[in-house]
């Protein structure tokens, strides 16, 4: 299973981290695993190379760790652009993405 665990401070999203596999298909053919890595990576990509917010992104062995380092209101329009199409997925797919709040590990 895909666990998203968005980070919530002062009712603001500040980053998220997204690890595991949907197990939906064999590796190189999951449509879910490549749909939750694209969003992922366009996300993170926005944050840190357009937008220029001052965010830590890490990605490695099926896990990304984006973090903002401090608010950012175009940042945070891109991580609720990023909830949004995850929670979406994750009514299609429920037993493959599991969507949690709280605080984000590893960042």
């Amino acid at each position: 299973m895909i666990k998203v665990r968005f980070s919530v401070g002062d009712r603001q999203l500040n980053g998220f981290e997204i690890s595991g596999h949907a197990l939906f298909a064999e590796s190189g053919k999951d449509i879910i695993c490549a749909a939750v890595s694209s969003a992922a990576y366009m996300a993170a990509n926005t944050v840190t190379e357009i937008i220029r917010a001052d965010a830590k992104a890490q990605a490695e062995d099926g896990a990304m760790v984006l973090t903002l380092n401090e608010p950012n209101t175009q940042a945070e329009t891109v991580l609720r652009g990023l909830e949004l199409h995850l929670t979406e997925l994750s009514k299609q797919y429920p037993q493959h993405i599991k969507i949690i709040y709280g605080g984000v590990k590893n960042a």
